[in-house]
């Protein structure tokens, strides 16, 4: 294809992944005032999973979009994928209660894994590994714009108590309408690729398997750190069991019965695909499990407004976004990719241990740094894994080596989401239940979480100093940076294995062909030639 062809379908899909990334961003700055509407008093708790209702069921599907594409043609499923997310939205946006709004955002998740991983497959048919770091720059600046915009938007809204007779936050979600109903036209007008339809049989039993696996995993995590269940209760051991009893029949199923697995095992023998999707469990898991926090400290700390915490957060976004398109473009000029994971790992943990130090009195100029610092660790690890895999693998297997990257980012998100969400509120109960008397600690943290509005906690403060207890407030707060000092911790930590992980990614030719020769082919298919 010539550079105005594919920029015409190019188009089409940034205008689909905005859609896709304006809403993961516009919904984490306000997550806190959601969940304070819709459940005041243990929002901490119920918190993550409005993120890992998502990002679980966006990881169930993915991998199988990639099949309905072959049978139906990418166009059509592409369309439908859009229609699924904005009726999610909608939902979304009519909840009453926590509850409904986690369902919701599962749905909406159900449409949104089809947007994503369609359109890295589409982007490995039509681009060849050696120029799609150029071409990777521009979907960078998608993800840059929707993520200096989208917490712009989300603040904007969130600060209106009402608009136009209906909740302000509300319209974080109805906002998707009009964007997604630009995004079917024009994709419906510029989108098209060949449709070569191909039977397959759809693995359901597997995305079954594995989406019971996490479901049971994580729910032993949110029940045992938040407090609900001793951890040696029947309940936790007894969800961690069928866990992971369901995800070891998940690998049986994949490697012996299926018929056309969600992910071949077979492609686990090709040591990139093997790294690349180790790393992209890593680093989905530090780096969805601890940012979407850092909204909540902006807020409930320091005293930002949502829109103020979405300008707060914009130095991260100058680190991802810059970094991210110049390793893009570096790695088309050098036709290397080893060193920048290797680099960007290493950044990244000293950028997650910097963010450990976020205090009550840091200064604007101090958390900017912190920022920027973990922005281009990030910056420079994110573009390559994808970039990897598709290099590593013959054409046939594009498709399913990219949807099992996402698949593994996705589900290191969706852990990272609940663990580091468990950490937090199990570590701000903890901390508040040893510096406040018994009485006003067990109002504040009853059901497994606390409340983690400011508003509401400044009303309990001038309550309890006219009882005798003073500094309410400030105990809290500094109970709530001390949590989330311990959630860095963790998140540097677990990025360490990331960077040791990088060294072990093998480096191979990119290819300059949309799809390899006969003899590269064969030779991909059985090990990739080191250089």
């Amino acid at each position: 294809m010539t550079h105005r062809q594919i920029m015409v379908i190019f188009s089409g899909l940034m205008l689909a992944l905005l859609l896709a990334a304006l809403d993961q961003t516009i919904v984490s700055t306000a997550l806190l005032t959601i969940v304070n509407e819709l459940n005041p008093r243990n929002g901490s708790a119920e918190m993550p999973w409005v993120v890992t209702a998502y990002m679980l069921a966006s990881t169930a599907v993915a991998p199988i979009y990639g099949k309905l594409a072959d049978l139906f043609g990418p166009k059509k499923i592409f369309v439908f994928s859009i229609v699924l997310f904005l009726a999610g939205s909608a939902l979304c946006g009519m909840s009453q209660n926590m509850v409904e709004l986690i369902a919701f955002r599962a749905l909406q998740g159900l449409g949104g894994g089809g947007l994503m991983a369609l359109v890295f497959t589409i982007i490995g048919q039509i681009v060849s590994p050696a120029e799609r770091g150029k071409y990777q720059g521009y979907f960078t600046a998608t993800f840059m714009f929707a993520m200096v915009i989208g917490p712009l938007i989300g603040g904007f809204f969130t600060d209106r108590s009402h608009l136009f007779g209906v909740s302000g936050w509300r319209w974080i979600f109805y906002v998707n309408l009009p964007i997604g109903a630009v995004a079917l036209v024009v994709i419906s007008a510029v989108l098209h690729v060949k449709e070569t339809h191909v039977k397959h049989k759809i693995d359901f039993i597997g995305a079954a398997l594995i989406t019971a696996a996490a479901c049971g995993l994580l729910l032993a995590t949110q029940l045992g750190a938040n407090g609900q269940e001793p951890w040696g209760s029947w309940q936790v051991i007894g969800m961690f069991v069928l866990g992971v009893v369901l995800a070891v029949g998940f690998v049986l199923w994949e490697a012996k019965f299926a018929s056309e697995p969600i992910i071949p095992m077979h492609l686990f023998r090709n040591s990139v695909f093997s790294v690349s999707n180790a790393m992209a469990l890593v680093v989905g898991i530090t780096m969805m499990g601890s940012l979407i926090y850092l909204s909540v400290y902006l807020q409930f700390v320091v005293g930002y407004s949502p829109t103020g915490a979405g300008l707060a957060i914009l130095p991260m976004m100058l680190g991802v976004g810059p970094t991210a398109m110049t390793t893009g473009i570096l790695i088309s000029k050098l036709g290397k990719y080893k060193i920048f994971p290797i680099f960007g790992t290493g950044i990244a943990v000293i950028g997650m241990y910097l963010m450990s130090r976020l205090g009550v009195h840091t200064s604007a100029g101090e958390r900017g740094i912190y920022m920027f610092v973990l922005g281009v660790g990030l910056g420079m690890t994110m573009p390559v894994l994808t970039l990897a895999v598709q290099n590593a693998l013959p054409l046939k297997d594009i498709g399913t080596g990219t949807s099992s990257n996402l698949f593994f980012r996705n589900m290191g998100s969706s852990f990272g989401t609940a663990i580091f969400g468990a950490i937090l509120s199990n570590r701000l109960v903890s901390y508040v239940h040893k510096d406040l008397p018994p009485s006003l600690s067990s109002q504040m943290s009853s059901g497994g979480g606390t409340s983690l509005s400011r508003t509401a906690l400044q009303q309990e403060s001038a309550q309890a100093a006219q009882h005798g207890t003073n500094g309410v407030f400030d105990i809290v707060v500094r109970d709530f940076t001390s949590a989330m000092s311990v959630v860095f911790i963790c998140a540097a930590a677990i990025m360490v294995i990331a960077f040791v992980l990088s060294f072990f990614l093998k480096q191979v030719e990119l290819r300059t062909a949309k799809g390899p020769g006969k003899a590269q082919a064969k030779a991909e298919d059985l090990a990739p030639a080191v250089h």
